[in-house]
């Protein structure tokens, strides 16, 4: 492509969607490369992906557009925004802008990949397609057997053993002039779209304490940054830790690929050469990385992953209809410190600890009894990282209906929990006030073996693969 348009002056379109960054792009790359004027473009079309993006995931892809569109300013270029239709904005933009090359990046959502299957304008217009998401696209790796996997350890072997996940210096900026079209197409405003839409009928700011993180392709450089500096040497024995501040903050990062997996490997990597105590730690984020594309392969073997149980068996399980007990899982009510802790981090930050996530969604499946796709669904609608494959993924691994799930008996006790992970009551004092507690809506013990039974009447059906081959 690059040597292809030199000399021609119609101009490229460059499709932004889950890829709002400049840097180690290769739609970028080959955009520059083109020499000809390049017209970034963002559609606004939730009917393109699998699901509307929910509340706190709008909140920031308003603030990530608005960082992409200043570092486009400061390349004099700018950011052309639309709303409706993808394919009809597509066809009206191209044939009103004289367009005849669109280049965009793969989305990974099942629905969309779809959509780009057959997205064919005619012959005037030719549609340059890449990866710029994922280290390990679906069905690139593959079991002896020639299937997809479904147990993580042997598909992350797998992935290192064919050389994916060797890092690779992704460079920079690509050197070239952002060439400007002879007339910019008219654009709608970020306002416009509605996404900032954060006021109660009250007129409170319900994401006011969102501001730990700093979306755009600089906050996902500096969060980098901060981790390999202050956090990385720790994160084996303290990423499960709530109480301290030691994991990195790039999921929201990486779910709007405002920083590529292949950027974070290379500075793994860099960080490793000059300090060898890193080894261990890095290995273990490379593998909490490629959980990430574990699950992307996950989505493309079930494009319903947020409501469709992997473990097909589990369409029968017996899952409580607790609207009581759901509300006060939601609101941090049910009298367990450590999950009432994680419910306010998640409402009032848009964020929750890893560990926690786990301990919060173990209460409601496990305990509660309550259908984990309710579960899924709140935390899509209040995380600012909901991720279409991580999210359904990792809840299903909870829930034991997943692909590489959690065994059926493993049942988290909230109390001892945060005995192990918060010792000193820092992080649920951070979120509770402590001495006004309400009592446990159900009994520990009480809720395992009431568990246990109900798991017992789908465990003979266990249908789980055996990657180990």
């Amino acid at each position: 492509m690059p040597g292809a348009y030199v000399d021609s002056d119609a101009p490229l379109v460059l499709w932004f969607r889950t890829d709002l960054r400049l840097r180690d792009h290769p739609g970028v790359t080959d955009a520059i490369a083109s020499g000809r004027p390049i017209i970034p473009l963002f559609i606004w079309d939730q009917a393109l992906y699998s699901r509307p993006l929910g509340a706190a995931s709008r909140w920031w892809l308003h603030r990530s557009l608005k960082a992409l569109g200043e570092d486009l300013h400061r390349h004099g270029s700018r950011l052309i925004i639309q709303s409706g239709g993808s394919r009809d904005i597509l066809d009206h933009f191209t044939k009103h802008n004289d367009v005849k090359t669109v280049v965009y990046s793969n989305t990974f959502d099942p629905k969309t990949e779809q959509f780009d299957t057959t997205l064919d304008l005619g012959t005037y217009v030719d549609f340059q397609r890449g990866n710029s998401a994922l280290i390990v696209p679906p069905g690139t790796v593959k079991t002896k057997g020639g299937t997809p996997f479904r147990v993580f350890t042997p598909f992350y072997r797998a992935a290192v053993d064919s050389g994916l996940f060797h890092p690779h210096d992704p460079g920079g900026l690509p050197r070239g002039k952002w060439r400007a079209p002879a007339h910019w197409p008219e654009s709608l405003t970020l306002d416009d779209l509605g996404l900032d839409d954060t006021k109660t009928k009250s007129g409170k700011d319900w994401a006011s304490g969102f501001d730990r993180f700093t979306p755009g392709e600089g906050g996902a450089r500096e969060a980098l940054d901060a981790f390999i500096e202050d956090h990385l040497t720790g994160y084996a024995n303290d990423r499960d830790r709530p109480d301290l501040d030691a994991t990195s903050h790039l999921s929201p990062h990486l779910r709007f690929g405002e920083i590529s997996p292949h950027r974070i490997l290379y500075e793994l990597d860099q960080a490793v050469r000059h300090k060898r105590a890193l080894v261990s730690p890095a290995e273990k984020f490379r593998s909490e990385l490629a959980w990430r594309e574990f699950s992307y392969g996950l989505l493309d073997q079930v494009p319903d992953l947020y409501k469709t149980n992997v473990r097909r068996e589990f369409d029968a399980f017996p899952w409580l209809d607790d609207d009581k007990g759901f509300r006060a899982w939601c609101r941090g009510e049910t009298g367990y410190d450590l999950v009432d802790a994680g419910m306010q981090e998640l409402w009032q930050t848009g964020y929750m600890h890893n560990r926690v996530r786990m301990i919060c969604a173990s209460f409601l499946t496990k305990h509660l009894l309550i259908d984990w796709r309710r579960g899924e669904q709140w935390f899509w609608d209040c995380l600012v990282d909901a991720d279409p494959a991580n999210n359904p993924a990792s809840w299903q691994w909870v829930a034991g209906c997943g692909a590489d799930a959690a065994p059926y008996f493993r049942i988290f006790n909230p109390i001892t929990q945060a005995e192990k992970f918060d010792p000193a009551g820092r992080y649920r004092a951070r979120w509770l006030d402590v001495r006004n507690r309400p009592k446990p809506i159900i009994d520990h013990g009480h809720a395992r073996i009431r568990a246990l039974q109900a798991y017992s009447t789908i465990r003979s059906k266990d249908t789980r693969h055996d990657d180990s081959d």
